[in-house]
């Protein structure tokens, strides 16, 4: 059976400030016997992972792999190629592509992802396993998952990720900590957003005393881009629009194209858009590579953005979230300022 490791000195308290409080703790055993028992098991996370995702996704397979457990870690999107900012990350051995991914798995677990839309090619195989443990900072989508270990409380999925090694009886390391430490930095903006709270600080410490370098990390993840970052995103800037409290721009395919820029490097337009005094709400339309636009809009809190980005499809939290939109530019954003006025 796994190690009950409750009483382990080095495992995070569990308080009403820490990750997890929102969890029955039926649901953390019940999870373990379903870990427990399966030999092979799936580990998915959400198309075009961020660092909460895959950080998350590879500290828990390190933890699965060491306990003898068989792991298949993946993310659906047709271009299986693991972003720049994040090829840093160790343990990317255990990647397969979605077509490596078992058909009809015995168990997936499930990171930063709460529908089986956001699972993109991987939505199949996940809704056919016979079990699927949800681990997220984003309440469930309805039907999603037959096991959730989700706590809309907690700052990252990563800090869930956390809980569950431990509860596994496994250790932090140099790598394990790395890919968490990628994970809570990224969904808090290095510890800058409202969701910073001393249980993340804490977790922060317990991270960076296994040894890894904070400077590097950082570096990886915000001060390095290709030269052809800086014409998209001037591109961007010189579109941008002013609407009242409401700061907008898009990014178009072909913006990309020109520059040989991949999908996954425009992510940080919207931290340069949404510094704007004036306004609000800051939304930023990035063209993916099938014509869809991916909808990022970050709030200062007065507007829940997450309400609008639900009502239209999508999802995530009061002050940052997203959907996807088939429509054109000027449809997309009316659509959108009615919902934020709603909001």
């Amino acid at each position: 059976m796994t190690p009950d490791v409750r009483d382990r000195a080095d495992r995070p308290p569990r308080t009403r400030a820490g990750a997890g409080h929102g969890i029955p703790e039926s649901a953390w055993k019940r999870a373990l016997r379903l870990i427990d028992s399966a030999d092979e098991i799936g580990l998915a996370c959400h198309v075009t992972p961020d660092g909460d995702a895959l950080g998350s996704m590879l500290a828990v397979a390190f933890t699965l792999r060491a306990m003898g457990k068989r792991v298949r870690a993946s993310f659906g999107d047709r271009q299986f190629e693991v972003p720049r900012l994040l090829r840093f990350l160790p343990g990317q051995e255990m990647l397969v592509p979605p077509a490596e991914f078992p058909a009809a798995p015995e168990l997936v677990i499930t990171f930063d992802s709460s529908t089986f839309e956001r699972l993109g090619l991987l939505s199949g195989n996940t809704a056919r396993a016979a079990e699927v443990i949800v681990v997220d900072h984003h309440p469930a989508g309805a039907g999603f998952g037959t096991l959730g270990l989700v706590d809309s409380h907690a700052a990252a999925t990563a800090m869930l990720a956390e809980q569950l090694i431990y509860r596994l009886g496994g250790r932090l390391d140099r790598d394990i900590a790395t890919c968490l430490y990628a994970g809570l930095v990224t969904d808090t903006g290095s510890f800058r957003y409202s969701s910073t709270t001393p249980a993340v600080h804490e977790m922060a410490a317990r991270l960076v005393a296994t040894g890894l370098r904070t400077d590097e990390i950082a570096r990886e993840l915000w001060d390095r881009s290709p030269f052809g970052y800086l014409k998209v995103l001037a591109a961007a800037l010189d579109r941008v629009r002013l609407e009242d409290d409401l700061v907008w721009t898009y990014v178009t395919r072909v913006d990309r194209a020109a520059h040989g820029l991949p999908y996954a490097e425009i992510e940080g337009i919207i931290d340069v858009v949404r510094r704007t005094d004036e306004a609000e709400v800051a939304v930023v339309l990035k063209e993916d590579d099938e014509g869809a636009w991916q909808v990022s809009t970050r709030s200062k809190g007065a507007v829940d953005v997450g309400a609008a980005c639900a009502a239209l499809g999508g999802g995530g939290h009061h002050n940052a979230a997203g959907y996807t939109s088939h429509d054109g530019v000027e449809d997309t954003m009316a659509a959108l300022r009615r919902e934020l006025g709603k909001a």
